[in-house]
């Protein structure tokens, strides 16, 4: 089940972040400051009355776009689906709150994460060299964009580039 992630989560969060990242981790200041932000919706998947993943999104109201900032799966419930029931919450939030397109990075280092977006539409639009450090992992840039809102004659709406 997922669920919209609440501060009584952070424990078992911040527990599945050191393990998903261990060299990169959020402290957990900053994994709080996401909780209780408002331009920010966090989901956890329970899985046998456990935390067995979270991800959340960033969007900034009346903004364009939505950033996905993390999506984790404990090691034990990977392969499973739930990385992309995860993925799939956050886009379905970005629609919700009327973003145009979704933007992420990722690890190059880790081709199972890039298949999934690239499979749920998200295409590479540049890369940042030794994004993740201290590794020095570059980060493969993508991003999904979603269908124009209709206006309130049935047309799909001007689209408008920066």
């Amino acid at each position: 089940m997922i669920r919209p992630a609440t501060m009584s989560d952070l424990d078992a969060i911040m527990t599945l972040e050191r393990q998903s990242f261990p060299t990169d981790a959020w402290s957990e200041t900053m994994m709080r400051a996401e909780l209780e932000s408002d331009h920010g919706r966090y989901v956890v998947l329970e899985e046998d009355g456990r935390v067995a993943g979270y991800a959340g999104l960033r969007h900034l109201a009346g903004g364009r776009d939505s950033d996905v900032q993390t999506i984790a799966v404990a090691a034990d419930a990977r392969g499973s689906g739930h990385g992309r029931a995860l993925l799939r919450s956050l886009i379905d939030t970005a629609r919700e709150r009327r973003a145009r397109e979704i933007f992420l990075d990722v690890r190059a280092d880790n081709p199972v994460a890039i298949g999934l977006y690239e499979s749920e539409g998200f295409v590479e639009i540049g890369r940042r060299e030794r994004y993740y450090q201290p590794d020095d992992v570059a980060a493969v840039v993508m991003r999904l964009e979603l269908a124009a809102p209709r206006s309130s004659h049935g047309a799909i709406g001007s689209e408008v580039r920066a």
